[in-house]
C-alpha cells in the first residue's frame, strides 16, 4: 500500500530511540570504501559495485557468506581514529532519522586484537561514544554481546567486563550470531551475572529459529528485549506472555527480508505483533550491509502495514520505553513525540526514500 503523502507527518522528525544496531554495520558504505583503501583492505564485490550485497541466511552456507562480509567490513577498523569516526558518523547519521537515543551493540573480542584487549577495546568504543553524543546531541548507550558460536565461558568473560563498566556508558548484554549454533540456556550464567550488574539482558531470538529459541531467552536469560523476537508470532501463548511481562521485540523489517526470515516486507509479521499488544522497537540491525537506515524501517511500517501517525508515534514511544536511557531523556523524548503527533501534517515524500546518506554524509 502506498502512504498517503499529503496527509503525513515526516518519519524524520518523529523523535525515537534506537535500540538494534551492531557496531560495523552502523557504518556508512562511503567510509567502508575509504578505509579499506587507506589501510589496503580488498573489499569483495559484494561491498563495492554490487553494494548492498544480496544476503540470505536461512541455511548455514548463506549465513557464514553474511557473517564474512561482516568480518571483511570489521577489518577496516585499525586505528581509535577509525572507532572514533565510525561513531560520529553514526550518531551523525541517527540524529539526521530522528533517533535521540542510540543503544549499539558491540562483541569487544572481535575488536581486542588490534586494540590492545577486551578492556582498551570497550574504553576506546566508550570514549568515541562520548564524543559523538557531544557532538550531535544523540545520546548513547554500548550494549556488550556475547557471541553463541563461542564458548558460555568466554560469555562469562564479557558479562564481568560489561557489569564494570554499568552505568558509565554500558546499559545492557546481549547474544548475537546464528541461533542455530548456540542454544540460549547455554549462557544463563553469564547473563545471571549481567543481570545482576543492573544491565538490561537483551539477547537475539526469534529470528532463525522459532518459538523455542524465544522461549528460551525468556526462561533462562531474564530477557529484558529480544533482537528480532518476529518467529514468536507462531506461538500465541508465548506471545501473550510476551506482552505480559512487557518485553520488547527489537524488529528489523529489512534485516528480516534480507536473511530470508520473510519474503517482503509485507510478510514481516508487524501488523500482528502490534495488534497483539506486543511492545515493538524498530531496529535497523546493519545497514552496512542491508542498505538502509532507522527512518525506513517507519516507512516500511507506513507503507507495508498501513500504520498511522498515531501507531508510529505509539511505536516511538515504544523504543523508548525499552530502552537504557536515563529518565530525563525518556521524558524529554516522549513530551517531544507526543508534540510531533500534536503537530499538524503536510506533504513529505518519506514513504519513497531508503538512502542511507546524510548532508556531507556521501
Amino acid at each position: 500500500m502506498e502512504a498517503d503523502v499529503t496527509t503525513v507527518r515526516s518519519i524524520r522528525t518523529l523523535p525515537k530511540a534506537h535500540l538494534h544496531l551492531h557496531f560495523t554495520g552502523s557504518m556508512r558504505h562511503s567510509t567502508l570504501v575509504e578505509l579499506a583503501g587507506r589501510h589496503g583492505v580488498h573489499l569483495p564485490d559484494a561491498l563495492v559495485e554490487d553494494w548492498p550485497p544480496r544476503l540470505r541466511a536461512t541455511d548455514e552456507r548463506g549465513w557464514f557468506r553474511f557473517q564474512r562480509l561482516y568480518d571483511i567490513a570489521r577489518s577496516v577498523l585499525r586505528e581509535p581514529a577509525d572507532v572514533h569516526r565510525l561513531l560520529r558518523e553514526t550518531a551523525e547519521d541517527e540524529a539526521a532519522e530522528g533517533s535521540r537515543w542510540l543503544e549499539i551493540q558491540i562483541d569487544p573480542s572481535g575488536y581486542a586484537g588490534r586494540f590492545g584487549g577486551l578492556t582498551p577495546t570497550v574504553e576506546l568504543v566508550l570514549e568515541a561514544a562520548r564524543e559523538a553524543e557531544a557532538a550531535t546531541g544523540v545520546g548513547i548507550g554500548v550494549v556488550i554481546a556475547a557471541n553463541r558460536t563461542k564458548h558460555p565461558l568466554e560469555a562469562k568473560t564479557l558479562a564481568r567486563l560489561a557489569v564494570r563498566y554499568a552505568g558509565r556508558g554500558v546499559v545492557g548484554f546481549g547474544l548475537s550470531n546464528d541461533e542455530r549454533r548456540g542454544r540460549a540456556y547455554e549462557f544463563e550464567g553469564a547473563f545471571r551475572i549481567a543481570r545482576r550488574g543492573g544491565l538490561l539482558s537483551t539477547p537475539h531470538g526469534g529470528e532463525l529459529l522459532g518459538p523455542a529459541s524465544v522461549r528460551e531467552c525468556l526462561e533462562f536469560l531474564g530477557a529484558d528485549r529480544l533482537g528480532h523476537g518476529v518467529r514468536a508470532i507462531e506461538d500465541p501463548a508465548l506471545l501473550d506472555r510476551i506482552v505480559e511481562r512487557g518485553v520488547t521485540l527489537e524488529v528489523c523489517p529489512t534485516s528480516n527480508v534480507a536473511l530470508g526470515v520473510a519474503p517482503s516486507a509485507a510478510d514481516v509479521p508487524l501488523r500482528a505483533l502490534f495488534e497483539a499488544g506486543a511492545r515493538l522497537a524498530l531496529g535497523a540491525d546493519d545497514p552496512l550491509l542491508f542498505g538502509s537506515r532507522l527512518a525506513r524501517q517507519y516507512e516500511l511500517a507506513r507503507t507495508e502495514h498501513g500504520f498511522t501517525d498515531a501507531e508510529l508515534a505509539e511505536l516511538a514511544r515504544a523504543s523508548v520505553q525499552g530502552s537504557a536511557a536515563p529518565e530525563e531523556v525518556r521524558t524529554r523524548l516522549l513530551a517531544d513525540i507526543d508534540a510531533w503527533l500534536a503537530s499538524p501534517a503536510g506533504r513529505v515524500s518519506d514513504s519513497r526514500s531508503t538512502a542511507l546518506a546524510v548532508p556531507g554524509g556521501r
